[in-house]
Parts: structure tokens; sequence; C-alpha cells
């Protein structure tokens, strides 16, 4: 013979004070620890995204970003060569060397200055990337000091707006066009063409140097014919990994900070949750021992305050993390690690956080009820009629 479920609800509805109280100190922690899940899976999602599965980046050995790269003219001319790239319909290979620096613009309205990435690229660098389109404006011209904004860029930088203009690399140049990227890294960057960014910066070599390959199951032999080949000091990644490894740093930083945060607050929140279970322990004795004398065996006062201490945590749980889902509107920006450059992300909400967030909030009443139920399940019948 079980307590039913409705009953322990009752007892929760009867307390609804003291309930609510201690479902919403649940319900900070929730969302405290679900809004940290989401903002790491919404940094991973838009670095991942960046990238076609298809396309590989070329870049020096031992560098970690294209940033600190360098790929040499011929070196990209014969990279370019290789039989396993893909070929456009003009019968060109699907090649874009790209050049990519580092400037500092003011943001809109507070003025102060972050780093943004300027990316030099082909008439291929579109082509390569269909995520890519133009939002508003034109593309920019061949040869001339022309550039495209990101989404994310045009809307935060001050002269990043289309007929506006930035002053960099000793020129001023015009923005013609916005482009989406589809919420990936590329709506974080300024591009404009590779030949006219890498005279105004004096850079004489390429930063990187994509490309697609006619068959994604070749990727393996592509990479150990570039990696050893004597006159190149280039490694090989595909464009999804590369641009993966760019969100490792910041992303372990995120959950380190976020799960300090998350088992301090937690901490509290189960304190809050068994000092709430014990008082209903106390203001309960006489109902114990009536249960008690009904024919209830211990086990089956243990579960029901168990069971109160669940419903309570899953209360906090849910209310949470309904208000964490609507982070999902918000963006956010912060420097990357790996770039020195701001990027900007949204909140991502998957079913495998909702998952484990009511799991942590499972687990927070579980710890929160146990003691308060095992104080419950001792008491003997006689001293609990008697108190009453």
């Amino acid at each position: 013979m079980k307590i039913p479920l409705n009953y322990i609800a009752r007892n929760l509805w009867t307390r609804r004070l003291t309930t609510g109280l201690t479902a919403a100190g649940l319900a900070l922690v929730v969302f405290v620890f679900a809004t940290v899940l989401m903002l790491d899976e919404g940094l991973k999602k838009t670095l991942v995204t960046t990238g076609e599965y298809d396309n590989v980046v070329l870049i020096r050995r031992a560098s970690e970003t294209e940033v600190q790269s360098g790929v040499y003219r011929d070196q990209a001319t014969i990279a370019a060569s290789h039989p396993a790239i893909a070929l456009g319909q003009d019968g060109q290979p699907l090649v874009s060397k790209e050049t990519v620096v580092l400037i500092a613009l003011n943001k809109r309205g507070s003025e102060k200055p972050a780093n943004v990435v300027i990316r030099g690229v082909s008439q291929l660098g579109l082509t390569l990337r269909p995520q890519v389109k133009l939002s508003s404006g034109r593309m920019f011209r061949p040869g001339s000091s022309e550039i495209i904004a990101g989404s994310g860029i045009a809307k935060r930088f001050t002269g990043a707006g289309i007929g506006e203009t930035l002053r960099f690399g000793q020129r001023e140049w015009t923005v013609v066009g916005v482009f989406d990227a589809g919420n990936s890294g590329f709506d974080s960057e300024i591009w404009g063409d590779a030949d006219q960014l890498m005279q105004a910066f004096r850079r004489p070599v390429f930063s990187s140097v994509i490309v697609r390959l006619n068959d994604s199951r070749e990727f393996d032999a592509f990479k150990k014919d570039i990696e050893t080949d004597q006159r190149l000091t280039l490694e090989a990644k595909r464009e999804q990994t590369f641009y993966a490894d760019q969100s490792k740093a910041l992303s372990t930083f995120i959950s380190i900070l976020g799960l300090t945060l998350s088992i301090i607050f937690s901490i509290g929140a189960m304190i809050g949750a068994m000092i709430t279970m014990y008082a209903s322990v106390a203001n309960r004795v006489a109902e114990i021992g009536t249960l008690r004398a009904l024919g209830f065996k211990r086990r089956d006062i243990l579960a029901a305050f168990l069971a109160e201490a669940l419903l309570l945590a899953m209360a906090g749980g849910v209310v949470g993390l309904f208000f964490a889902s609507f982070m999902q509107f918000l963006s956010f920006s912060t420097v990357n690690f790996q770039s020195f450059a701001e990027l900007a992300f949204g909140f991502t909400l998957n079913p495998a956080i909702v998952i484990k967030t009511l799991l942590f909030a499972i687990v927070m009443g579980l710890v929160g009820g146990v003691l308060p139920a095992v104080r419950a399940a001792r008491m003997q019948i006689i001293d609990s009629l008697r108190a009453a």
C-alpha cells in the first residue's frame, strides 16, 4: 500500500507560500545552469556552422588561427593544383586564397573599441560559403576599396552600415553591402578584395587557402599529400573542424565559470529545500503517526517525502527552464580567446539541454529531501501520536 501521489501534491499546495519560495530558489539555480549550457551550445553552433564539411582550410603548420598563419603565394598555387579539388562551372578550381587581419573599431553608442576580423576573399569566397547571402546592398567590386559587412558587425559597430566608410590600412573603405551568414562566425567579419587588403596592410602572404574537394571521402588522402609535400609547410583541416577548434578555449571558460556558479547557487538551493522539508516534517508529526497507524510502512513514508521533494524540484526546474528559454531571443558578444576578435552568438536550447537541466533539478531535490524523508520515516508511531 503506497501513499497516493495526489495526496503528496495537496500537501505542497497547502503550504503554497513556502512551496513557492523554495521553488523560486530552485528555479533561479536552474535558470543559471540552463543559461550557461545554452550559451556554450550557442557558441559551438555558431562556430561549427561557420564551416562547410566539404571545404578544407590550409594554414601554416602549427598555427592555431588564420591570423597567426602565413601561406606564400607559390605554396598556395601548388596546393590549388591538387587533383582532388573540385572544379567550378568555368573549369577553374574551387579555391579561395584569403588574408585575415584584426583591426579595432568603435562600437555604436559606447564608442568602445573592439577587435574585428577583416577577411580578404577571392571571387569564389561566396561560392565556397553557400550559407553567406547578401541581405542588402551589393557585392564589392574586385580591385576597389569596397567592403561588405556581416550583419552582426553592421549593427554593432560605427561606420559599418551600408553607405558608411571605415578607415583602416591607410585607406578609406566604403561599405557597399551587408551579408547574412546564418548566425555563423562570418556574421562577425568584414569582407573585401584579398589583393587590395594585402596591399593596404602590406602583407606579402595569404593567411589561408580554402578549397572544395570533389569527394569528402578523399580528405584523408588530400591531407596526407599536403602535409607530406616538402615544398609546403601547411596542414589541412576540414573547415568545420577548424572552426570548432576555435571554440575550445572560450567554451572551456564558459563551462568552468557556469559550473562554479551552478555549484555555489545549488548548495544554497538544496539547503533551502532541506529546511522546507524539515519544517514540513515538524509540522506533520501527527499526520505521520496517523499514516503509520493506518498501516503505511516506513518505506512508504520515506517515498512520500522524497516524492514531495522531487515534485518541488521539478516545479522549480520547469519554471527555471521556461524563463531560460526566452534567452534564445537575445544575442551575446565577447572576445574569442583563440582569435582575439569579437564574436557574436546566441543562446541555443535543444532537447539535450532540457534533459540535463531537469536531471539537475531532480538531483537538487533528491539531495535536499533525503535527510528530512529519513527523519520522517524513523518516527515511532506512539511518539508521533503523543506529540500531536
